[in-house]
């Protein structure tokens, strides 16, 4: 029986503060305690008001990925085989990442889309790298295969409770620094980082995600009642486009999330720019859909609302932006 089943971690009905703070404690050594940065919302020529950043784009890997990558290596039983995912990029690195340092193997999966910055970071922690298919759906079915005839472990980038769980030790270390802020904003792929969130923050903050209006994955499904298949596509495909939202990760956004609002790309390309220009950090498109909700209006806070936007995904060759 691995540590994880020991522990109860088999449902959604796991992913409770108390669970995820027991996570957080195993998880703590191998993490980074990234940084807060507090500014006012005039800054970024909106009405005044308070604004924090969670910079997790700071975290090993390049994003919070590698919490939920090191929940999976630390919780389940990893057989002699290694470890197997599929990924856009950002979850393919930390699980490259997590398993360089537990000193397991690990083979990754990722579409055609993957970035090259992503792609050099998998191999650069030392990850047999597969490069198939047009989408992350097409990656994730190889990977599929490949875990059913090697033996090894696949960790999955969303709808797994422990990279579930994982990801909500972003909430508590966030807690931590700045005290219980009014808001929490986060970007939107699978569902795996606004999930965990609000399984920490259970209706004690308010918790919204943001996605891109070209890959509506969570945006469907609430409208449906469940996950459905979404378009794929944009500027931010390889982070924030899986075709489908998460079994797991939408039960637990249905149930605690406050508000899903969308981005174009447009929006999310100036808030790229945005970032880099008032502020001289480099984050990736994905990264910056949740600070795009909020500099284009998507959502709009009150005057003294607290809010704070995760910013996640480091891994871009971008290091300037054209005039």
């Amino acid at each position: 029986m691995s540590d994880a089943a020991a522990r109860g971690i088999t449902t959604t009905d796991a992913v409770t503060p108390e669970v995820i703070a027991s996570v957080d404690e195993i998880l703590r050594p191998y993490l980074r305690r990234t940084p807060v940065l507090g500014i006012d919302r005039a800054d970024f020529g909106l009405a005044p008001g308070p604004l924090a950043l969670k910079l997790e784009h700071l975290q090993h890997s390049g994003s919070f990925k590698a919490r939920g990558a090191f929940a999976n290596l630390l919780l389940r039983g990893v057989p002699e085989a290694g470890v197997v995912a599929a990924s856009g990029g950002n979850h393919g690195a930390a699980v490259a990442y997590a398993a360089h340092v537990r000193g397991v193997p690990a083979r990754i999966y990722v579409p055609e889309v993957s970035s090259p910055a992503k792609i050099s970071r998998i191999r650069g922690y030392g990850a047999e790298l597969v490069v198939t298919g047009a989408t992350y759906a097409e990656a994730h079915e190889a990977s599929g295969v490949w875990a059913a005839g090697s033996g090894a472990l696949p960790v999955p980038a969303f709808d797994q409770i422990e990279t579930i769980l994982g990801a909500a030790t972003l909430a508590v270390e966030l807690e931590r620094q700045v005290g219980q802020t009014a808001t929490v904003l986060a970007s939107v792929g699978g569902g795996g980082l606004l999930a965990g969130i609000a399984g920490w923050c259970v209706h004690r903050t308010r918790v919204v995600g943001a996605e891109p209006e070209s890959a509506p994955t969570l945006t469907r499904a609430l409208a449906a009642g469940r996950p459905v298949d979404a378009p794929a596509g944009g500027v931010a495909v390889d982070s924030l486009a899986p075709r489908r939202v998460g079994e797991h990760t939408f039960r637990i956004i249905s149930r605690y999330v406050d508000q899903v609002v969308l981005v174009t790309d447009d929006q999310i390309r100036q808030a790229q720019e945005i970032l880099w220009d008032r502020l001289r950090l480099v984050a990736e498109p994905g990264g910056c859909a949740a600070l795009a909700a909020v500099l284009a209006g998507r959502y709009l806070p009150a005057p003294d609302e607290a809010v704070t936007v995760v910013i996640s995904g480091a891994n871009t060759t971008a290091v300037s932006f054209a005039p």
